[in-house]
């Protein structure tokens, strides 16, 4: 899987500690929400990282449910990063 990152997601990547497995897993696993913008926020919820970490025996990863992406409608990620309050999805 080829993953497109902005120059300022690249660096959020460097100063938070985010590798490309870990980005990678979650574009892959995650459950996505639209943003502003035309953007999607994609995250584990605390059942999918479980799931995730079971399944591939993730140890080194302890906040693997903590991370988000924002991705623009190119599929580009904008941004990436530790999420320290829950993400409000909206039922129509």
């Amino acid at each position: 899987m080829r993953i497109c990152l902005t120059t300022h997601a690249r660096a959020c990547m460097q100063q938070r500690g985010i590798c490309v497995e870990a980005l990678a897993d979650l574009l892959e696993f995650g459950s996505s929400v639209p943003a502003r913008g035309g953007a999607d926020i994609v995250f584990f919820d605390k059942n999918e990282a479980q799931r995730l970490r079971r399944t591939r025996g993730l140890r080194g990863r302890d906040h693997l449910h903590q991370l988000y992406a924002l991705i623009d409608a190119r599929g580009t990620v904008i941004t990436v990063g530790h999420r320290y309050r829950r993400i409000a999805r909206h039922h129509a």
